[in-house]
C-alpha cells in the first residue's frame, strides 16, 4: 500500500515521508504536495525503497548482459 505521511509542525514547517512507493516514484508525491502548499522541499533524503528498485534494476540489466 502507497502512503504519503504529512507532518505539520508547530514552528510552521513541513515533513513528509513516502511509503511503499519504489525508485522515482516518491519524487511525484513530493512534487504534488509541493505545488498543494505552493511550497519548496528543503532537504530531502531517499529511503531504502528507491535504493533497492535501482540495486534491482542494475542486476536485472547484468542477467540480460549475461543471456547474450
Amino acid at each position: 500500500m502507497k502512503k504519503l505521511v504529512v507532518q505539520l509542525r508547530a514552528d510552521g514547517s513541513v515533513a513528509a515521508e513516502t511509503f511503499g512507493m519504489t525508485g522515482p516514484e516518491c519524487l511525484d508525491y513530493i512534487e504534488q504536495l509541493e505545488a498543494l502548499l505552493d511550497a519548496e522541499t528543503a532537504s530531502s533524503q531517499f529511503t531504502e525503497d528507491y535504493t533497492r528498485v535501482a540495486a534491482t534494476a542494475e542486476d536485472e540489466l547484468r542477467q540480460e548482459d549475461r543471456g547474450r
